[in-house]
């Protein structure tokens, strides 16, 4: 997400501190790049001019400056307009007072709309929102087999009525569920189209009408760049979306669409789509994501996201144990899993500031397959093996090495690091506590 823009600005800004003092022709010619960089990133072009227009204005005076870099000024009100290009603050998904909040999702097929209405309906009822998915797509084939499934897999309740092709008596039906049920949301999934066309928009606007949703929320494809901006133009004309979610966002190098749809529509974008993942949709964050484009990170989100992932009861089990007794290769496997659930490296060390993209780069290039390889090693050793791993000598080796599937010479490198670990921790234990005192926070975990 967003690698090739925030590559390119990475390089710019770094011509700019180069120089030390900038002069105002410093300044212009580096906002020439920019808009190269924005334009080259499918940003629209009429947002790209008013944007640089409005950096100019405020970088004037930067190149008089002596208590600040001017190079990390210019950064700075880069960073200030690119957090009102997306949107300036975060939109949160407007909760009706009298519950069921009604969700209505429009947007192309082939967009992800179903998938996403899934994804949502997981991180809802994941904060203590009981949610509903409502079938209303009655033309795609097997579209309501898709929700079905998907709800069964994030026991999640789906309505579905395969007697009528009627969507008002469906998703009316569906939300008088909910109500019995005391649901606090309900998604209604809706039917799209392979381009807007005015029979699917007369459908939804009679749908609109008649269940009158708390939000309208258009799902985009973030690759498709400046048509998902064209097309959520035409969606929000004639339904008055209330906001946008973008998805595949983990395939757009560029990001153009992002960084053109709220300054196009005013409509903001609430989450975003970056992976396949149930759990791989997350809350839009404009100041947040402005950071990770210009590499200044975004602690903020990691912190979210790992307070999400790790399992408490879990972190303090391997707490109690470790300290009493040491740590072995069960536990190495439970912590490395928990990790895990963070996502990608890759995408972890983009939260990290200073992290550039000569480091990703090499992170891409490890096997990803890595961890997998790791918990193969670890299962083919025996119960007794995993507790004491001082006991593998060279034919245990050889046969945890036949069991995975992985050559000796990985099973070694894992035990070294393994010994590596238990020595690093039994410093930082006496380093917190004396006496060997472990806290559960040196796993990344609270």
């Amino acid at each position: 997400m967003f690698d090739e823009l925030s590559e390119k600005l990475e390089a710019t800004f770094a011509r700019l501190r180069g120089r030390g003092i900038l002069n105002e022709a410093d300044i212009k010619e580096g906002l020439r790049e920019v808009r190269r960089v924005l334009l080259e990133a499918d940003v629209n072009f009429q947002l790209t001019r008013e944007f640089l227009e409005r950096v100019e204005k405020k970088a004037v005076g930067v190149a008089q400056l002596r208590t600040v870099s001017p190079a990390q000024q210019l950064v700075k009100i880069v960073y200030d307009e690119l957090t009102a290009m997306l949107g300036e603050r975060r939109e949160a998904l407007k909760l009706s007072t009298v519950p069921p909040t009604i969700v209505m999702m429009v947007g192309l097929q082939g967009s992800g709309k179903t998938t996403t209405a899934a994804k949502l309906a997981r991180k809802l009822k994941a904060e203590g929102k009981p949610t509903r998915l409502i079938a209303a797509d009655v033309y795609r084939p097997a579209a309501i087999d898709q929700l079905e499934t998907l709800g069964a897999q994030l026991d999640v309740p789906v309505y579905a009525d395969r007697g009528t092709t009627d969507v008002v008596r469906i998703a009316k039906a569906g939300i008088d569920a909910a109500r019995r049920n005391r649901d606090r949301v309900v998604i209604v999934d809706t039917a799209g189209r392979l381009q807007i066309d005015d029979e699917m928009m007369t459908e939804l606007d009679h749908l609109k009408r008649e269940i009158h949703p708390d939000e309208i929320l258009f799902v985009a494809d973030g690759m498709t760049g400046q048509d998902a901006v064209r097309i959520a133009q035409g969606f929000d004309q004639r339904l008055h979306v209330t906001g946008v979610i973008l998805t595949k966002m983990d395939g757009d190098a560029r990001g153009g669409a992002a960084l053109s749809i709220y300054g196009v529509t005013k409509k903001p974008i609430k989450y975003i789509g970056v992976g396949e993942k149930p759990e791989a949709l997350e809350e839009f964050h404009p100041d947040r994501m402005a950071g990770r484009i210009l590499q200044q990170g975004d602690v903020v989100s990691l912190v979210e996201k790992a307070q999400e992932a790790f399992d408490a009861d879990e972190a303090k089990r391997l707490e109690k144990k470790v300290r009493k007794e040491g740590m072995d290769l069960n536990d190495f496997l439970t912590a490395m899993r928990q990790i895990e659930k963070l996502g990608p490296l890759e995408g972890v060390l983009k939260m990290l500031p200073g992290v550039n993209t000569k480091m990703l780069k090499q992170v891409k290039a490890a096997d990803p397959r890595r961890m997998k390889h790791v918990e193969a090693i670890v299962l083919s050793m025996t119960p007794n093996e995993r507790k004491t791993p001082g006991v593998m000598n060279g034919s245990r080796r050889a046969r945890v090495a036949r069991g995975s599937g992985r050559p000796v010479s990985e099973v070694n490198r894992l035990l070294e690091q393994f010994r590596e670990m238990q020595k690093m921790m039994k410093k930082a234990a006496a380093a917190q506590g004396g006496g060997g005192k472990f806290r559960p926070n040196m796993f990344g975990m609270r």
